[in-house]
């Protein structure tokens, strides 16, 4: 049966018809280039979180930001996309603009990932349409290379954090949020805040690019050494994780957040981070652990390859490496305050990735792409 509320009446489609007029009436007047739009996922998560600290940097540059919803009517501006799994599909209909994206992770050949041999296709054919394409981390710098793009259009900027956000928790602070949230005071807890399920559901399929099951094995070897572990998970998706921690019998509390700031709650009330990854673009996680002076343990993937100087400002092993992840979450329980130079490291690494102190990254990836006023 048809949705008669659905079904636009003859005064809905003249008001769109208006708007569409005025619209092109708007963007005929503004000079080629002198517009950006930026272009996320609007699902509410990652992507979108970055493009919002983009908007801010540019502003702060000069540069006037549209408003998506004009995207279509416009032409001959600058539009960057914060994901290139929106930009490069199949069949190649770019719009009329100046392209710019990110490309921060999905190496081609991946198995089980076919999705991510599609945008390497497309990148590969029409390099020459792209104007700017941003890369987080060294390994997907190559890979972007290696299509034959302009080395000038690729430019190297992590992901980075908003520094008003993060900082270490005193200890009054730190009991406050294990209380808000409910965790044990005696606890160790373990955080692991990402998406690791496929789609937007349940999760209970993991996506293994993400590694919760090489997580969930690192866990349950810490326990060992850790009886007092208790995991914190926060993100969408955690289905797969939170099943067999269930199974392994170790605790945890599962939070989802609806705005991005309430995650340095969250961080208050750990002891450590992990990150057991096969691939990642970031994650954003890696600042912003070192910001919240939580020890990290990762594994060598995404900007964190670039970021981490183990042993110095985290620790960090091989993908895969189960064993290595528990071992030195064991570490950061018995060493105690004998950790703190390393959190120190993290706390300087992190101040030299925020957005505020990639400004001229920034400005060097946007010139010549939109006009600054």
């Amino acid at each position: 049966m048809t949705d008669v509320a659905a079904v636009p009446n003859d005064r809905q489609r003249h008001t769109e018809r208006i708007t569409r007029s005025l619209a092109r009436a708007v963007v005929k007047r503004w000079p080629a280039g002198s517009r950006l739009f930026l272009v996320g996922e609007q699902v509410n998560w990652v992507i979108d979180e970055e493009l919002r600290a983009v908007k801010r940097v540019a502003h702060e540059l000069g540069v006037r930001v549209a408003t998506r919803r004009l995207l279509t009517s416009a032409r001959e501006q600058a539009a960057f996309f914060g994901s290139h799994f929106t930009l490069l599909q199949e069949p190649w209909e770019p719009p009329a603009h100046r392209l710019g994206t990110t490309y921060f992770h999905g190496r081609p050949g991946t198995p089980g990932m076919p999705e991510f041999d599609v945008p390497y296709r497309v990148l590969c054919a029409h390099h020459e349409r792209l104007d700017r394409v941003q890369v987080s981390h060294s390994e997907m710098e190559r890979i972007v290379l290696e299509s034959g793009i302009a080395p000038e259009k690729v430019h190297r900027i992590p992901i980075g954090i908003e520094s008003s956000y993060f900082r270490p928790a005193t200890r009054d602070v730190r009991i406050t949020a294990r209380e808000r949230l409910g965790l044990p005071e005696s606890a160790f807890v373990v955080g692991s805040f990402q998406k690791d399920g496929i789609g937007w559901d349940d999760g209970f399929d993991p996506k293994l690019v993400k590694g919760p099951d090489v997580l969930v094995d690192a866990l349950a070897r810490a326990r060992e050494a850790v009886p007092e572990l208790y995991v914190l998970l926060s993100g969408p998706a955690r289905g797969y994780v939170r099943t067999r921690l269930e199974r392994a019998g170790i605790p945890y509390t599962h939070r989802v957040f609806d705005r991005y700031e309430d995650v340095v709650g969250l961080y208050a009330a750990l002891d450590a981070y992990l990150v057991s990854s096969r691939q990642e673009g970031g994650p954003k996680a890696v600042l912003e652990s070192m910001a919240s002076g939580i020890p990290l343990v990762t594994t060598r993937v995404g900007q964190a390859m670039d970021l981490v100087e183990h042993g110095r400002n985290a620790f960090m092993v091989e993908p895969e490496d189960a064993v290595g992840l528990a071992d030195w979450i064991g570490h950061v329980y018995e060493a105690g305050s004998a950790v703190n130079p390393v959190v120190a490291a993290g706390l300087e690494t992190a101040a030299k990735h925020s957005y505020d102190a990639q400004v001229p990254l920034w400005r060097a990836l946007l010139k010549d792409f939109v006009e600054f006023s």
